[in-house]
């Protein structure tokens, strides 16, 4: 980095001082809050530094120690730090801070939403709050007193116990609230304002009665019975999977319009995005249902894994996170579908967390430095950081992972900890070495597991070779040889198992085994076949890798109608379609139908619609074509409208092709319950809609169908499917069903969301004008992240034809918004602006106009996340050609 100052892993230091206990006292008035703290504070043995503590953007009213003012000579404030050289052994010191929340439009710190005072305090919010030692390793013992006019802020919350409320003068009054559990400042929560609570129970596992708590403005109280369902759900898994116990008497979730995340696990008042906790089924999609019921969990779940136990310091992020994105996919994986979520985590990864390793942000795990910390909440971190847990629960086994997960909690209850003792209670409890394993937190970017393989007729058995790589990333060592759990089985060809044998002994024979990678190659010989068979290797994804098997085409066929692994039953399917789509793309004018991999994409496309051997939601993710920003990582530079063009062909040639089997299975699925959220009627719905999306891909023909579907749907999901197909059509019911729905729900913003968001990933050549046309709309505004996501986030993220559009507008329309929210929320300016990391996997012309609008964001003062972000775009070194 040129003149960013990056904070480095190796530089952490253990605090010099201790903060027993924090006292405060909020007092909200109509324009400001006072904010009154004193800090119990000790200095460790034998230490003489300074007391540095954080501070960004504080009015400072007043400072004391042990009751005394401190004259101005006795401290410094300067680069948002406040000094005192000669603090004593242990001392009291208290502040006074004014703060304005409704000018907080960086919705970090202490802000206001609508009528609402709240905080978001991770990862650095809380020293725009308070003079503190912002930092996840100090934990301490919180005491809040808030005080506010009754009328205008009747509910007062905060973390922990609620233990006093006094009313006081002028209409005032103060509520009291206490947490026992030692706590770093990032947990720390508040809560102001009109809210309406749909209230609820639960028995814990030793019989104590925990109150539940739903927090929401007027008029939504009614749609948060899902959210306080999932919670109970939740609660009971984690007793029943882990033994974990809720710790407190009450357990809060507040929900706010304006929030920069998905939801945060304040210590007993989690504050959530209005997104993931407001469901019925007039506004929520059975993908909504589901998204609630995850977020709900994955905060749930901090309360062990990120809460009782922190990580010590921001480089050890996935410490909590990773774990707990494996704890919310086990529980989602138990109340829906294994098979269809395991498929849905890994098409997340490989669309979101493998670009960002091949591009300039790649990092590891772990990271090694930062500028902004903010800009770290990854797909690496979160995702990649859940499949190396999910690697530890494969070589370990379900009941080893247990018993590592209670040594840990045993340990380290209370604690702010490292990655590295994780991997210490995991290799102590199973009396496993796991030192090597520590690769994957220390690597950045994707290892390659290349498959190689030789049938030996005469002895029955066939030799498989495995050998790892990893493409070089600038700046970084060649990579060390990672261990890597490769799960395989074998088909014979005829599509049955076959039982996997590593040795001659039948006695050693396996369903399938978890070959242990370790070296840069290594070799294993499978025994008792008497052909060759059709290999299935890396099943249920076993390893964040990208695998590169020649297979040909008739074991695909084979896997995709026949494999017991659903996975890769989709994977072969995906490989497939791949191919096609490819083949298409280097001979663009060539009819589809001549091509030898359609032929094999259509017949295997026709075997899963009438497969009795896959449910629903298998058969509608089987049929989905690879989407063209996952194509586009394959081809150096990316040919923008080939990709586009060939999807469309492809997709309009099944269409075609397979009519009437698409008419026959839309049509049987007819009549499904609006109302039933059942799994099997979920499963339903989406093979339903995926055959209404190929049918719309056949233009006039079935015109009308789109648009009756949805003028007759019972709920959102089938409302949104059909507006969907719409959206990118020429329908000349398209405007009156995209108006209907904007009527209809002008009253639900997170509807509106969705409205926003349909339309600026149309495929529609004037989608670009559409989307800039919408940025006018009167309920289009920058200062609310949902919104801003909906619209702009959507074009550059999900709309890759359009975006890179070969004139650049799409690029000017993203670069202004980046500018123009820069300085406004720096946090949401930063994602919008990483639209742009992979810059060079592109032609000449679309690289310069990528390039000037990096550029002229760098050269506008932009906040420390964005520069991070343009800063390494910039540096990135040119991308290799892909071979023809």
């Amino acid at each position: 980095m040129s003149h960013l100052q990056p904070i480095r892993r190796q530089d952490y230091r253990p605090p010099v001082f201790t903060i027993h206990s924090v006292d405060m006292d909020v007092d909200i008035f109509d324009s400001h809050c006072r904010v009154r703290c004193r800090l119990d504070i000790e200095r460790h043995e034998g230490t003489t530094d300074p007391l540095l503590l954080d501070g960004e953007d504080l009015d400072c009213r007043a400072l004391l120690l042990d009751g005394e003012e401190l004259s101005k000579d006795r401290y410094e404030i300067a680069d948002q730090r406040l000094c005192i050289p000669n603090f004593p052994h242990r001392g009291v010191l208290e502040s006074e801070v004014i703060l304005t929340p409704r000018e907080n439009r960086q919705l970090s710190g202490m802000y206001q939403s609508g009528s609402t005072i709240c905080t978001q305090c991770e990862a650095e919010g809380f020293r725009r709050i308070t003079w503190y030692l912002d930092r996840p390793d100090v934990l301490s013992r919180f005491r809040v007193r808030i005080s506010a006019d009754r009328q205008q802020f009747p509910v007062l919350l905060s973390n922990g116990n609620r233990i006093a409320e006094n009313q006081l003068d002028d209409g005032r009054y103060c509520v009291e609230w206490h947490d026992p559990h030692p706590k770093p400042s990032y947990l720390f929560a508040l809560v102001a304002g009109p809210l309406e609570c749909l209230p609820g129970s639960f028995t814990t596992m030793s019989g104590r009665q925990v109150r539940l708590e739903m927090w929401v403005e007027p008029g939504y109280r009614e749609q948060c019975h899902h959210a306080l369902e999932s919670l109970q759900h939740a609660m009971r898994w984690d007793e029943e999977q882990y033994g974990r116990e809720y710790d407190l008497d009450i357990y809060m979730i507040v929900a706010v319009s304006d929030f920069n995340m998905g939801a945060m696990e304040n210590k007993g008042l989690n504050v959530f995005n209005t997104k993931y906790v407001l469901a019925d089924d007039d506004t929520a999609t059975d993908g909504d249902f589901e998204g609630v019921e995850g977020v709900i969990a994955h905060e749930y779940f901090h309360n062990w894994t990120g809460n009782r136990i922190t990580c010590r310091d921001w480089f050890q992020l996935t410490l909590k996170e990773g774990l707990t994105v494996f704890r919310d996919q086990q529980f989602s994986a138990d109340r829906t579908s294994h098979a269809i979520k395991r498929i849905e985590e890994v098409r997340l990864l490989r669309g979101h967390q493998f670009p960002e390793d091949a591009g300039p942000m790649a990092h590891p795990i772990r990271p090694e430095q930062y500028v902004a910390m903010d800009n770290f909440y990854t797909a690496t971190v979160y995702n990649k950081g859940a499949e190396v847990i999910r690697m530890y629960h494969t070589l370990l086994g379900a009941q080893g992972f247990r018993n590592g997960m209670d040594l840990y909690f045993q340990r380290h209850d209370g604690q702010a900890v490292t990655c590295d003792d994780f991997r210490a209670a995991m290799a102590d409890a199973n009396q496993r070495d796991l030192s090597q394993f520590e690769r994957w937190y220390d690597q950045a970017g994707t290892p390659d597991v290349f498959v190689e393989e030789h049938f030996d007729a005469d002895q029955g058995c066939l030799h498989l070779s495995l050998r790892q790589d990893r493409r070089a990333i600038p700046d970084s060592p060649p990579a060390q040889p990672y261990h890597i759990p490769v799960r395989l089985g074998l088909l014979d060809r005829q599509g049955t198992s076959l039982p996997v044998m590593l040795t001659p002994d039948a006695g050693d024979a396996a369903p399938e085994v978890v070959l242990e990678l370790v070296n840069q190659q290594q070799q294993w010989t499978l025994h008792g076949l008497h052909e060759r068979p059709v290999l299935s290797i890396l099943r249920d994804f076993s390893a964040p890798v990208r695998l590169h098997h020649q297979c040909d085409e008739d074991d695909l066929l084979i896997l995709a109608a026949h494999d017991t692994d659903p996975f890769n039953r989709w994977q072969a399917m995906q490989d497939i379609s791949r191919r096609c789509l490819l083949e298409q793309v280097a001979a663009i004018t060539t009819p589809v139908r001549d091509k030898p991999a359609f032929q094999a994409l259509s017949t295997a496309f026709a075997a899963i619609l009438q497969s009795d051997s896959a449910d629903d939601a298998l058969k509608a993710l089987a049929l989905t074509l690879p989407g063209e920003q996952e194509l586009a990582q394959e081809l150096t530079p990316v040919p923008v409208e080939a990709l586009h063009a060939a999807r469309r062909a492809v997709i309009y040639a099944l269409a075609e092709e397979h009519t009437a089997l698409l008419h026959d299975t839309y049509t049987s699925r007819d009549g499904i319950d609006g109302k039933d959220r059942s799994v099997a009627a979920r499963q339903q719905r989406r093979l339903r809609h995926c055959c209404l999306t190929y049918l719309s891909a056949l233009g006039e023909r079935y015109g009308d169908l789109v648009a009756d579907h949805y003028q007759q749907a019972g709920n959102m999901t089938e409302r949104m499917a059909a507006l969907g197909a719409l959206v990118s059509s020429h329908n000349e019911r398209r405007e009156a069903c995209l108006d209907d729905f904007y009527q209809r729900f002008e009253q639900q913003p997170l509807v509106v969301d969705k409205w926003f968001m349909l339309q600026a990933i149309s495929e529609r050549e004037d989608c670009l004008d559409e989307v800039a046309r919408l940025q006018q709309h009167p309920d289009f505004t920058l200062d609310n992240p949902n919104r801003a996501r909906s619209l702009l986030s959507a074009f550059a993220m999900a709309n890759h034809a359009q975006f890179h559009r070969s004139d650049g507008a799409g690029y000017q329309l993203i670069g202004d918004a980046v500018r123009a929210l820069s300085r406004r929320n720096p946090q949401i300016a930063a994602r919008l602006c990483s639209a742009f990391n992979q810059w060079r996997r592109y032609d000449e012309d679309r690289q310069n106009a990528m390039r000037q609008q990096l550029e002229a964001i760098q050269a506008d003062n932009p906040s420390r996340d964005v520069a991070e972000i343009v800063e390494r775009a910039l540096a990135a070194p040119a991308v290799q050609t892909t071979p023809s």
